[in-house]
């Protein structure tokens, strides 16, 4: 465009612009119409509708925005959303073992601190992660409540309470949707006493919930109270006793568990190591309904692992009054305090059948008689192991014969494997015929160590258990004998530990020697190595309390063995063998009646010398003697 063309453009644009000014002010504005919801569908109609207006349009047709308070209350219903609003207020019990912290707000436990105990890094043991104890009702409406969410209000102007002795300090806290329509928690708490009443009582609600939609519930587990999240995972569980029956749920792996457990219920528990919430109803047994159980499992930092248990007893209701009475057992899994409350279940001393009955009602009692004598664990646990030395002193000396015995044997055995060594058949069929010869039984040494197994278990699972172990001081570097003693630690992972144990590595030279002294077989000898190098790892993560048993144990069978190789006057020779009357084990009559069988049929056994290689031989040293 030339000059003039784009002077004339500029003065229209300008004209334009003076103009359209001018007739926005001169105009008069436009008076707002009214917002009615009842003519919202009149306002948007195809007759006043204006394409040149949508703002318009859209703004006085659009619902207005809701706020919180509708929000809530069509979540919660009028009856229980005005019940969302309140002040927030604490009641704390504090007694010679515990200190408890309840907020109206849901009338949830907080907090609950136990006195004599610490976490592993000496702060207070404190077991509450959330508001638990709390109650979800559905309504008849369909709603789902979350009473945690509402306002009670105590019945009590006290708000710290403490208690001594055999005192007692009972109070409720009220939700009430409408006059004479109410749930109610009641809590008794006593001055000497790790359990607590805890009723539930229901009026008048009949018109607002469901009959089967009220629900009481433990739902986060417990803190974890150790340093190893992964040693305590191992212990976690939720579970609920139904008589003679006990069921539960290890939230071990990736996906959440969830099981249900319906029948007469004696009590349903989330539990860690050493530590137990339990919900009993009460009078014992009276609660016959349905608790669910369901776990998670969270990985941490460092490798570690959290599971997280919740509970839910299901408690229908009919309408009029409806009373439930609990009680709350929060502790430590001391047998001596849980098994008269009829909790000894929820402490793991290993298989129900077998190793159990020996841990529970055999080792532990003598353990803590033996504590009540000594006061150091430590001593205790070293005392402890010599009895046990002793009590399994009849099954250790035939294994201890039975290892003399091969012994003598080894030059023989040794001279037979060169003599056949291209020719293994022959070898196991002139070792076997070098056993019968002397009376030896190959698996004398195996048996005694069997029987000894059920007892080694149990009392591997008593010391693993035992929370009078837990911050238990002994010596040195050792001071809690519950946990590792860690002698060093590397500045990488080996496999998949980083720590070695003091008390795992001295048990692993014990372990050592005694293989050294008792394997003859060269066949073997790389385990006299391998064996003490598998078990001091293993055993690297073991309470040092566990390895310290061992450590002892191994030592004394040292000493027994050597006064029974250097200073026993019933030590047997080759003659003494020979002479000695023979007597068919049950291993080697097995293999002989198979051998007969086999026989029978045109065949042979490895191992097992053939009858008609044996005549042959027979008329071999004939002919020689002739």
């Amino acid at each position: 465009m030339d000059k003039k063309q784009i002077l004339a453009l500029v003065l229209i644009t300008l004209l334009l612009t003076v103009w359209l000014y001018f007739q926005s002010v001169n105009q008069p504005p436009t008076p707002p119409q009214k917002q009615n919801n009842e003519n919202s569908s009149e306002t948007f109609s195809k007759k006043d509708s204006n394409l040149n207006e949508p703002k318009t349009i859209l703004k006085d047709t659009l619902p207005a925005p809701q706020s919180d308070s509708f929000k809530l209350e069509s979540k919660y219903g009028s009856r229980f959303a005005k019940l969302l609003k309140g002040s927030d207020q604490t009641i704390t019990i504090e007694t010679e073992l515990y200190k408890a912290i309840i907020h109206s707000k849901g009338a949830v436990l907080t907090y609950f601190e136990l006195k004599n105990y610490k976490k592993w890094d000496k702060e207070p043991s404190q077991l509450i992660p959330t508001g638990e104890l709390g109650i979800s009702a559905l309504t008849l409406e369909g709603k789902r409540i979350d009473t945690r969410e509402l306002f009670y209000q105590f019945n009590t102007s006290e708000t710290n309470i403490r208690l001594g002795g055999n005192r007692s300090f009972s109070f409720s806290a009220i939700l009430e949707t409408e006059p004479g329509q109410f749930i109610e928690k009641k809590f008794t708490f006593y001055g000497n006493q790790y359990i607590f009443d805890f009723d539930v009582n229901i009026e008048g609600m009949e018109s607002v919930l469901h009959s089967r939609g009220l629900t009481l519930n433990w739902n986060d587990g417990l803190h974890y109270q150790e340093l190893n999240s992964i040693d305590e995972s191992s212990d976690a569980v939720a579970m609920t006793s139904l008589g003679q029956a006990t069921e539960e749920i290890d939230a071990s792996g990736d996906q959440p568990v969830q099981a249900s457990a319906t029948g007469s219920i004696d009590f349903a528990a989330v539990k860690i190591k050493y530590f137990s919430a339990t919900i009993i109803p009460h009078p014992a047994r009276s609660f016959d309904g349905t608790v669910d159980m369901e776990g998670k499992n969270y990985k941490v930092e460092h490798e570690g692992a959290v599971e997280k248990y919740s509970l839910s007893f299901r408690l229908p209701y009919k309408g009029g009054t409806h009373n439930r009475s609990f009680k709350i057992f929060i502790g430590p899994l001391d047998y001596d305090i849980v098994k008269p409350l009829g909790l000894d279940a929820e402490i793991n001393f290993g298989w129900k059948w077998l190793v159990r009955p020996i841990g529970e009602f055999f080792m532990l009692p003598i353990f803590k008689g033996i504590h009540d004598v000594v006061p150091n664990y430590g001593i205790a646990i070293i005392i402890f192991s010599i009895l046990m030395k002793l009590l399994l002193y009849p099954l250790s000396i035939g294994q201890m014969k039975s290892a003399q015995k091969m012994q003598l044997l080894g030059p023989e055995m040794a001279a037979i494997r060169e003599r056949f060594k291209d020719d293994n058949t022959k070898q196991q069929q002139e070792t076997m015929k070098l056993y019968s010869e002397y009376g030896i039984n190959p698996m004398g040494g195996c048996l005694p160590l069997l029987l000894q197994m059920p007892i080694l278990y149990a009392l591997w699972a008593v010391l693993r258990t035992a929370i009078d172990l837990r911050q238990a001081d002994f010596f040195l570097w050792i001071t809690d004998l519950s946990v590792p003693d860690v002698l060093f630690t590397l500045p990488f992972k080996l496999i998949w530990f980083d720590q070695f144990s003091g008390l795992a590595l001295a048990m692993g030279i014990t372990l050592f020697i005694q293989q050294k002294m008792s394997v003859t077989d060269p066949r073997q000898k790389s385990m006299v190595y391998i064996m003490p190098v598998m078990f001091t790892l293993m055993f690297s993560g073991f309470p040092s309390g566990l390895n310290l048993y061992y450590f002892m144990f191994n030592l004394f069978g040292i000493l027994q063995q050597v006064y029974m190789n250097k200073y026993s006057k019933n030590k047997p020779s080759l003659a003494d063998l020979k002479r000695a009357p023979k007597k068919e084990g049950f291993l080697q009559r097995k293999m002989r009646e198979a051998q007969d069988i086999a026989q029978s049929q045109g065949r042979s056994i490895p191992g097992m010398p053939d009858k008609k290689q044996q005549g042959q031989r027979g008329q071999g040293q004939r002919k020689k003697k002739r």
